[in-house]
């Protein structure tokens, strides 16, 4: 249901938002043993601001599965992506990711989104325009 904001016929509504992205990182273990998570570098949880438990969507471009964990803190520079419990039967080792977490709010976020290496080390902040479909040139109508 929107809400009233400010003006008498302006309304917003809560949205669920793309607030973080770790793009194209490495599966370095799967474990089926543990009871589930993801465990994530902590230097790239700090860098696009996920916390530990936070709920995070998690991509697997090798075989399109798809499936939401919490995040959990890995040791900081070691480039762990480890994903376990039940999960580890969507992906294998060396598998390619996309961890992705959410906010749901009525205000515009500024994502915060990293490429990294095969080492899972950080390469680049990706710009939430920079992979926008291009738009055709237009056409003169005369």
């Amino acid at each position: 249901m929107p809400t009233k904001l400010g003006h008498e016929n302006e309304e917003r509504s809560m949205r669920e938002i793309m607030r973080s992205k770790i793009h194209r990182c490495w599966v370095t273990s799967a474990n089926l043993g543990y009871v589930g998570s993801i465990l994530i570098d902590r230097d790239l949880m700090e860098q696009t601001d996920i916390v530990a438990f936070e709920k995070v969507q998690v991509l697997n471009i090798n075989n399109g599965a798809r499936w939401e964990t919490y995040a959990l803190p890995a040791e900081r520079g070691s480039g762990t992506i480890a994903v376990q419990g039940a999960a580890a039967r969507l992906c294998q080792e060396r598998d390619c990711l996309i961890i992705l977490a959410f906010e749901v709010t009525d205000e515009p976020v500024d994502p915060r989104m990293v490429l990294v290496d095969e080492n899972n080390k950080f390469l680049e902040w990706i710009e939430g325009s920079m992979y926008a479909e291009p738009q055709p040139e237009p056409v003169a109508l005369f």
